[in-house]
């Protein structure tokens, strides 16, 4: 069964292909978004409610769901508790040895959530 977020990011990416050409390389940024706003949407917040309870304003919210690949762990906990919600993060192994991407000098430093996960995949 295909989740939530599959299924937008497949619907989107069949009528936008900028988005499609970019889904690959921008995933995981655009996960943690959609999963942000499913979250506050289960809620049953709006994007104005969320932003008056971290006493911000509602572009900031939209800007968070919409882009939050560089977003800071304390506004990921901020966020959760304002929807009244807990945040877990969860580091795994990947499913094959196969998914395991070996860095390459030419790769320049990974970015930090990558090396998290390499991390995780080493010890």
């Amino acid at each position: 069964m295909m989740s939530d977020l599959a299924k937008y990011a497949r619907t989107r990416a069949a009528r936008d292909p900028e988005f499609a050409e970019g889904l690959e390389a921008g995933y995981e940024d655009f996960k943690i978004g959609a999963l942000l706003r499913q979250a506050r949407e289960k809620a049953g917040l709006t994007q104005e409610e969320v932003a008056d309870r971290l006493e911000t304003k509602k572009s900031a919210i939209s800007r968070i769901e919409n882009s939050a690949g560089s977003i800071r762990l304390s506004t990921l906990e901020r966020y959760a508790q304002a929807l009244g919600w807990q945040l877990f993060l969860e580091l795994r192994p990947p499913r094959k040895a196969s998914e395991v991407k070996k860095p390459r000098l030419s790769d320049g430093p990974p970015r930090r959530k990558r090396q998290l996960t390499r991390r995780a995949v080493v010890e």
